[in-house]
């Protein structure tokens, strides 16, 4: 990865977008910024998680049409397509793993390596929309549909238990 997809730009700290973009800044980590993208969606994820299903799924609905033009438009200012740092779409897809799933520490943690393994392995179709749909929503896109596998193993693993 080249040092403009790695490095953190200053306006992250000043732009809302930008920062909102970068996860509230957990995309500056100078490492794995995605997993610590998914990490700080943990909290904001416990303060939805007892909400109705219908309203966990607005909830997401909203993350998911907010992040197109917030994304896109912080990544057409830094002048990279998908830039590292930008993990909003990891917030989006985590709370994606977790709909419908029982309370507890384990069953984060579950969903939190199946999100991170689908999202970095990126099984068929989710690697051809990777590469394929450019913008804010490309950006969205691949994490929504690696969210959406997590959550089916999430709840085949809930249903075995």
């Amino acid at each position: 990865m080249n040092d403009t997809k790695r490095k953190t730009p200053s306006s992250v700290w000043r732009n809302p977008l930008h920062f909102i973009a970068f996860g509230f800044g957990s995309g500056a980590a100078p490492v794995a910024p995605g997993t610590f993208g998914t990490l700080a969606s943990i909290p904001l994820f416990l303060l939805i998680q007892d909400l109705p299903l219908l309203s966990y799924f607005l909830v997401i609905l909203v993350g998911f049409i907010i992040g197109i033009p917030i994304c896109g438009k912080t990544a057409d200012d830094l002048g990279v397509h998908d830039h590292s740092g930008i993990v909003w779409d990891e917030f989006v897809g985590f709370w994606i793993t977790m709909f419908a799933a029982p309370k507890g520490w384990l069953w984060v943690l579950a969903g939190f390596i199946l999100f991170r393994f689908f999202d970095v392995i990126k099984p068929w179709p989710i690697t051809v929309l990777d590469k394929r749909v450019s913008g804010g929503l490309g950006i969205m896109i691949d994490d929504v549909v690696a969210g959406i596998f997590a959550a089916i193993c999430l709840q085949f693993i809930v249903y075995l238990v």
